[in-house]
């Protein structure tokens, strides 16, 4: 029994129509997921197969290009306009079942309205649509399988026995924590690649402790504080409680730690 029903016109983004149809039968399980093209048998009768699976669908999707509502053929008008016009019927059939009717809006596709169709099908304008841009199709079909397991608990359950991990939590607030206090594994991950270009800060991540990026003179990393000097001032000097102080001048060579092993400049 599919779970998932894709409604696409011919000759309008058929081919995303596929590549939709892909990517959730592979979340969903291929038997899940039901397109014409694929799913109708060889010598079946598709009127029969088409509104059998329509019944049984839970969620119908409904793959909207910018032709979607263009005439097709000599008259001039809408196929929509046809009662007999296939497109028309499923959703039709999807709506009086009951099912979840999802318009996907494609490329430059343009939110439909109550007058664009026919009263059967009138209620589609008011379904809370999506948009899939084909730039961003991999992050726009992982979202929208995220929604749908989140939408239906038949769906999840599908989602999760084909091997579908729900996508982490976000952080919660600035420090890379989620909503446990625990860190953010991926704020660590945007900590260690980002490149700091000069200074003298501390990391946290896989590794902690003082770094030195891109050093421009003889720096040196231990215990003590480390002070911004101009060269006339550069000499032994005593903190206040009694440690020795370090300075950072405008110099030009590599960094070293106080064991003397040269610090690299990024891990």
């Amino acid at each position: 029994m599919p779970l998932i029903f894709v409604n696409y016109r011919t000759n309008d983004e058929e081919a995303t129509a596929t590549l939709v149809e892909r990517e959730l039968s592979r979340v969903f399980g291929d038997d899940n997921v039901f397109r014409a093209s694929k799913s109708i048998r060889l010598g079946s009768r598709f009127p029969q197969e088409l509104l059998t699976a329509v019944r049984r669908s839970s969620v119908l999707l409904a793959v909207m290009g910018p032709r979607w509502l263009e005439p097709d053929g000599p008259d001039d008008r809408s196929p929509l306009e046809d009662e007999d016009d296939w497109t028309r019927r499923e959703i039709r059939e999807a709506l009086e079942t009951g099912a979840v009717v999802i318009p996907l809006l494609v490329g430059g596709a343009k939110r439909l309205r109550p007058d664009d169709l026919p009263g059967d099908i009138e209620a589609l304008a008011s379904c809370q649509y999506r948009r899939l841009s084909h730039r961003n199709a991999d992050a726009d079909l992982t979202g929208l399988a995220d929604d749908l397991v989140e939408l239906l608990p038949e769906l999840g359950a599908a989602a999760r026995s084909n091997g579908y991990r729900a996508r982490p939590a976000p952080s919660a607030d600035d420090h890379g924590t989620d909503r446990n206090g625990a860190e953010d594994p991926r704020t660590q991950a945007r900590v260690i690649k980002h490149r700091q270009r000069g200074g003298i800060g501390n990391l946290n991540g896989d590794f902690s402790g003082t770094f030195v990026s891109e050093p421009q003179g003889p720096v040196h990393t231990g215990s003590g504080h480390l002070y911004q000097a101009r060269e006339q001032y550069l000499g032994p000097r005593i903190s206040g409680d009694g440690g020795g102080v370090q300075y950072v001048g405008e110099n030009h060579g590599e960094a070293r730690q106080s064991n003397g092993r040269p610090v690299d400049e990024e891990r």
